[in-house]
C-alpha cells in the first residue's frame, strides 16, 4: 500500500523556519514528488517539486529563495525547507506522488 506521511509542520513567528518532511512508503522513491499547500479558505495550490533524480527542482515564485526541496532516497523522504516565513505561509502543506498519492497534510501557522 502506497502511502505517505508528511510531518514537521507548527506554529512558528514571521521570519522563522520549519522543514517539513514527507516519508514514503509501499514504493520506493524514485517518483517525482511534489509539496502542495492549501490556505484556509483558498484552493490548494503548488509549491513546489523534484525530479527522481533530484537533479530538477521547482519552486513557487513565491517561495524562490526561501524554500528548498530536497529528497532522501536511501531514507524514502523528501524534504521541504522553509526558511524566513511569512503569514501567507499558513495553510495545510501536503505532499505528493506525482499527485496520484497524497499524505494526509501539515498544517503550518506563521503568526505576523
Amino acid at each position: 500500500e502506497v502511502q505517505l506521511q508528511a510531518c514537521g509542520g507548527g506554529l512558528q513567528q514571521t521570519g522563522g523556519s520549519l522543514r517539513l518532511a514527507c516519508a514514503a512508503s509501499g514504493f520506493t522513491l524514485p517518483y517525482n514528488i511534489g509539496w502542495f499547500r492549501q490556505a484556509p479558505g483558498k484552493a490548494r495550490e503548488w509549491v513546489a517539486d523534484i525530479n527522481a533524480g533530484s537533479s530538477i527542482t521547482a519552486h513557487l515564485d513565491s517561495v524562490k529563495g526561501r524554500f528548498t526541496i530536497s529528497r532522501d532516497n536511501a531514507k524514502n523522504t523528501v524534504y521541504l525547507q522553509m526558511n524566513s516565513l511569512k503569514p501567507e505561509d499558513t495553510g495545510v502543506y501536503y505532499c505528493t506522488m506525482a499527485t496520484l498519492y497524497w499524505g494526509q497534510g501539515t498544517l503550518v501557522t506563521v503568526s505576523s
